[in-house]
C-alpha cells in the first residue's frame, strides 16, 4: 500500500527543510553537547512558532492536533537536520498530560514552545534533564513531576543527547497516566526522527563519493560503491511507508514495525556513509559525526530492536 502526502504536507515539510537548513543546525548541535543551550532554545521557539509541538495538543489546550501523520511529516525533518533537545519526549509528555486539569497546566507552553519537557526511561534516566523545564517520572504509582534539580549529566552514543538521572518522587501528578498511548507517540516521533537521519546520511555521502576520486576516477562511478548506496536507499524508501501509515493507524505493532524498519535502515545507513567516507567519516569534528552518532543512539531509544519485534510478533502482524 502507498502512503502519498497531499500538497499542504509537502509544503509544511518544504517550509521546515528550508527554515532548519537556514539555521545552521551544526552549531546548534555541538553547543548543546557542551551544555550550552541558548541556540538551541532559540531554535526550539521557531520549530514551535511553526506549529510542530502543537501537532500533539489538542486545539482547545493551544493546540494544532492531534495530527500523528503531520507530526510524523515534520519530525522526518527534524531528524534530516539533527535538531537536538527531547524531541519525541516533548510529544509523549503533552500525551500523558492530556486530560484535565494537567492539560490546562501544561499544555498550552508545551505547544508554544516556551516549555522543554522529558521523560525518563525505564532505566531512570531522561534526555536533556538538564534542559528541560518539565521532567516526568513514572513510577508504579503514578506519574511525577520531578521538582528537584536532575542528577549528573552522562553523556550519550549522542553528544547531543545527554542524559540525566532524575530524583525520585517530587509532585504526583496522577495515578494512571496513558502510558501506552504516550509511547506509541513517541515511537512514531523516534521512527520519524530516524528516517530523516537515514536520508541525510545517504544525501551526505551520495554528495561525497560525487566528488571523492580514486586512481584518478570517481568513486561513486564504482559498481561496489552504487551498490551499497542502492541499498541504502531501498532500505530508507522501504520504511518510509510503514511510518505513515503507523502513523495512520497508530496500532502499537504497527508504530513499532516503523521504528524497527526505520531505525535499522538509518543504522545500515549510517554504516555505509562511514565506511563510504573513510577515514573522514571517523573525525567528530566532521559533520557527519552529528548524524552518524544520532541514527545509533535512536536505534535503541524506547524500544530495541528485539523489544519492538516481540511487539509485532504478539499483535500477529
Amino acid at each position: 500500500m502507498r502512503f502519498l502526502l497531499d500538497a499542504e504536507q509537502r509544503s509544511f515539510a518544504e517550509s521546515l527543510r528550508a527554515m532548519l537548513t537556514a539555521a545552521g543546525t551544526p552549531a546548534v548541535i555541538r553547543d548543546w553537547g557542551r551544555g550550552e543551550h541558548a541556540g538551541g532554545r532559540a531554535l526550539w521557539a521557531r520549530i514551535a512558532e511553526a506549529g510542530v509541538f502543537g501537532l500533539a495538543v489538542p486545539e482547545e489546550y493551544g493546540g494544532l492536533g492531534p495530527h500523528p501523520v503531520e507530526l510524523a511529516v515534520a519530525f522526518v525533518e527534524l531528524g534530516r537536520h539533527a535538531v537536538p533537545g527531547p524531541l519525541a519526549e516533548t510529544v509523549g509528555a503533552a500525551v500523558l498530560l492530556g486530560e484535565p486539569p494537567l492539560a490546562e497546566r501544561f499544555l498550552p507552553a508545551l505547544a508554544a514552545g516556551k516549555d522543554l519537557a522529558t521523560v525518563a526511561a525505564p532505566c531512570g534516566h531522561a534526555v536533556d534533564g538538564d534542559a528541560a523545564s518539565v521532567r516526568l517520572a513514572p513510577a508504579p504509582e503514578g506519574l511525577y513531576l520531578s521538582t528537584a534539580a536532575a542528577g549528573p549529566v552522562r553523556r550519550s552514543l549522542d553528544p547531543a543527547r545527554r542524559l540525566a538521572r532524575l530524583a525520585p518522587g517530587g509532585e504526583l501528578l496522577t495515578p494512571r497516566p496513558p502510558y501506552a498511548e504516550a509511547l506509541t507517540w513517541i515511537r512514531l516521533a523516534t521512527a520519524a526522527q530516524a528516517l530523516g537521519v537515514g536520508l541525510a546520511l545517504l544525501d551526505r555521502t551520495v554528495a561525497h563519493v560525487r566528488q571523492r576520486t580514486q586512481f584518478g576516477v570517481c568513486v561513486g562511478s564504482f559498481q561496489a560503491v552504487k551498490h551499497r548506496l542502492a541499498d541504502a536507499k531501498t532500505a530508507l524508501e522501504f520504511a518510509r511507508p510503514l511510518l505513515f501509515g503507523a502513523a495512520v493507524s497508530l496500532r502499537p505493532a504497527e508504530v513499532a514495525a516503523a521504528e524497527l524498519t526505520a531505525c535499522e535502515a538509518a543504522y545500515s545507513t549510517a554504516r555505509t556513509a562511514l565506511h563510504l567516507h573513510g577515514a573522514i567519516g571517523y573525525t567528530a569534528e566532521y559533520d557527519l559525526s552529528l548524524w552518524l552518532t544520532k541514527a545509533r543512539a535512536l536505534r535503541s531509544a524506547w524500544g530495541t530492536p528485539e523489544e519492538c519485534r516481540d511487539l509485532v510478533l504478539a499483535e500477529g502482524l
